[in-house]
């Protein structure tokens, strides 16, 4: 009877935990058994087999024997737990997680490399351009073909002849790490010294460089195209990611990952590809249409709204139209035919008079430098928030004001108004500004965006004035 009772507890010991759930698969997950409960079960295996009077007080030999292949054993359920997690996205982490989603055929994303470049004007300008105005995003090129892009506008004149620019590559992954002092065959492909000529706002800075007027000089390599996504924004990607190639959601997902895709839509006015349709999965594809609503010979159109990032180049070979139907072409079935259409960009600003508190903006103490600061970081905080908005998604007063007001040492906001421009940016050119036709808003009006426009933020460092 006692050894009966031995063997059962010893059962109970190996297969329950506290919470009465197995060790090991459970519903709730992989359960490693730990030091404490391993030791328990050798320990009351060796009284059952050398009996109740075996030693095993701390400092015996068996017990020590047993504590040390108990450690053992808890490294081999960690590991085991580890394998079990790994199988799974929503558990799996580092290289296992890249796997799974290489088996999904969606690799981890590589991050964009940043650097720094200098321009600097060497000639006098001409008369009738007077000043140098390179906007956010215009695009610079490496002897290789590379394509980076300006993270900040860049003005340069008669007073100001040289500046700093901090460059993203435009392309995410190893190949945006440029090294000007790299060579290749007796060239340095990695070397930024010009700009990309299928940008159209840069192509007056472009003729002063082939005159020598202006100079790209780029001496310090670009770095972190060799660093990937991290686990959670990797894990939140797949666990998104569309099962199928049927749907919406697939092209919308297929779209998202090119780059320069700041945002897409996928208009499917007719009630859903397949999916949605109520007699889809009751009958055989082979015998019967795609959908009811749609006849053999006309082709069923879903619309791919595209918003492109401000460094991306819409038309031409290999630009971002192009790059979309292609993605688009992976997903879509036979008979579909998507159009890609590309959002109107809508000028939004925002002018204002701000009040601060521990610096000086006028008399003997001001410090021109750090008010410019103030205002950029400021300019930066709305832009992040404009950056945010979904296609038609209005830009809010209120969200302004809040980005205004959450600036360490502003204190005081006051005839905040926002601006909206021409629905389509007039380009940027050589020689300074172009008249827009404004739109001043009033106190607590938000700025309405169409259906098929997104906003981008234009900024002018005088639209916010310090007292």
């Amino acid at each position: 009877m006692t050894d009966v009772t031995a063997g059962a507890d010893l059962d109970a010991l190996a297969r329950s935990t506290a919470s009465g759930l197995d060790y090991g698969v459970t519903p709730a997950g992989f359960v490693p058994k730990p030091v404490a409960r391993l030791l328990d079960e050798k320990i009351a295996l060796a009284r059952a087999l050398f009996g109740t009077d075996v030693d095993l007080t701390s400092g015996s030999v068996l017990r020590t024997l047993l504590e040390l292949v108990s450690v053992e054993d808890a490294r081999i359920w960690t590991h085991l737990g580890l394998t079990f997690d790994d199988c799974s996205v929503s558990t799996a982490r580092a290289e296992a997680l890249s796997r799974l989603g290489a088996e999904l055929g969606l690799p981890r994303p590589y991050h964009r490399a940043t650097g720094t470049v200098r321009l600097d004007l060497t000639g006098d300008l001409p008369p009738e351009a007077p000043e140098v105005a390179l906007p956010r995003g215009a695009r610079l090129q490496a002897r290789g073909g590379t394509t980076v892009f300006l993270t900040a506008p860049v003005r340069l004149d008669a007073e100001t002849t040289t500046a700093t620019a901090g460059v993203t590559a435009f392309e995410p992954g190893p190949s945006g790490d440029l090294d000007p002092t790299a060579q290749v065959d007796g060239d340095t492909p990695g070397l930024i010294d010009g700009f990309d000529p299928a940008d159209a706002r840069v192509a007056g800075a472009a003729a002063l460089v082939a005159a020598g007027t202006l100079t790209v000089t780029h001496t310090v390599p670009l770095s972190g195209g060799t660093l990937v996504w991290a686990d959670e924004v990797y894990r939140d990607l797949l666990l998104a990611y569309p099962r199928n190639v049927w749907t919406p959601d697939a092209l919308r997902v297929a779209v998202a990952l090119v780059p320069g895709v700041r945002q897409v839509i996928v208009k499917d006015l007719y009630g859903g590809l397949d999916v949605n349709q109520s007699i889809y999965g009751n009958f055989s594809f082979a015998e019967r249409l795609f959908s009811e609503q749609r006849s053999l010979g006309n082709p069923y159109f879903v619309t791919v709204l595209v918003a492109a990032e401000e460094a991306a180049v819409w038309d031409g070979p290999g630009q971002l139209a192009e790059r979309v139907r292609q993605a688009v072409d992976t997903v879509r079935p036979i008979g579909i035919a998507p159009s890609v259409e590309q959002a109107l960009q809508v000028g939004v600003g925002f002018r204002v008079r701000i009040g601060v508190d521990g610096l000086p903006v006028t008399g003997a103490g001001a410090s021109p430098g750090a008010v410019t600061e103030l205002v950029g970081r400021i300019a930066d905080r709305v832009r992040r928030y404009v950056a945010r908005l979904r296609i038609s998604e209005p830009v809010r007063y209120s969200e302004v004001m809040w980005a205004v007001m959450n600036e360490p040492g502003v204190t005081d906001a006051r005839d905040l108004h926002l601006l909206r421009y021409p629905p389509r940016l007039t380009e940027h050119v050589l020689g300074g500004s172009q008249p827009y036709d404004v739109q001043v808003l009033g106190t607590g009006e938000d700025v309405a965006i169409g259906p098929a426009e997104v906003p981008v933020l234009v900024t002018d460092p005088s639209d916010v004035v310090v007292v």
